[in-house]
């Protein structure tokens, strides 16, 4: 089924938003046995997106088609798992492996909660692409809420996939062009971030903080 441009220039604005966060929560998915699924739909939602966004998420489906899942998996952890600076875990930018990461993560769960929905019963309120999924399909208000809130964060994990070479910089910079605008103080925040990384551990860790990043090893410096 072909999706209908809406006549009215503020209603395209708005699924134009929404097309560039559902497909860059399929890209930015742990590449698993659903994969080629997911960058099939993506590819179809990209044919619909116009401008530089467009661009940026279809040269991240042809990097992401990649035959080899195990390729793909090995890839995926060690952009995301295995480098602290680019952890798709939002409240990790800024509360790190403190107790106050407990409260920004309610924050999300009960943005989803309000919305009519249930928080994801196997991966954090703050990951990435669950917010964008958020944003896309439930609660586009507030969605774009919090990806706003987090929006230095993200431009600090563009700038890190960017270093790397990772093709899913292209994936998180679509989706800082769908937000407003940079401040001067959001470039600061921004580059302090960057030079300092996240906050580091503290004394009486809550419980939550067991879905603190990597899943699957130790972060590099």
């Amino acid at each position: 089924m072909r999706l209908l441009r809406p006549r009215r220039a503020g209603v395209d604005r708005a699924l134009h938003r929404r097309l560039v966060r559902q497909a860059a929560s399929l890209l930015l998915a742990y590449p698993d046995a659903g994969h080629a699924g997911r960058l099939d739909v993506a590819g179809q939602l990209v044919d619909h997106i116009t401008g530089p966004e467009q661009d940026m998420l279809g040269t991240a489906v042809r990097a992401l088609d990649e035959p080899d899942l195990l390729v793909l998996a090995q890839r995926y952890v060690e952009t995301f798992d295995l480098r602290r600076r680019s952890t798709m875990y939002l409240t990790y930018w800024t509360a790190g492996d403190t107790r106050n990461r407990g409260a920004e993560m309610h924050a999300f769960a009960s943005a989803y909660r309000a919305a009519g929905v249930e928080p994801p019963a196997h991966e954090s309120p703050d990951h990435l692409p669950v917010v964008l999924e958020f944003a896309a399909t439930v609660d586009p208000a507030a969605g774009e809420e919090l990806l706003t809130r987090y929006r230095v964060a993200l431009d600090v994990l563009h700038t890190s996939l960017h270093e790397a070479g990772s093709p899913y910089a292209q994936v998180v910079a679509a989706v800082c062009a769908t937000l407003p605008p940079v401040t001067d103080r959001d470039e600061e925040r921004a580059r302090r971030l960057a030079q300092a990384g996240p906050p580091r551990e503290s004394i009486g860790l809550q419980p939550f903080t067991l879905t603190v990043p990597p899943r699957r090893g130790v972060p590099e410096s």
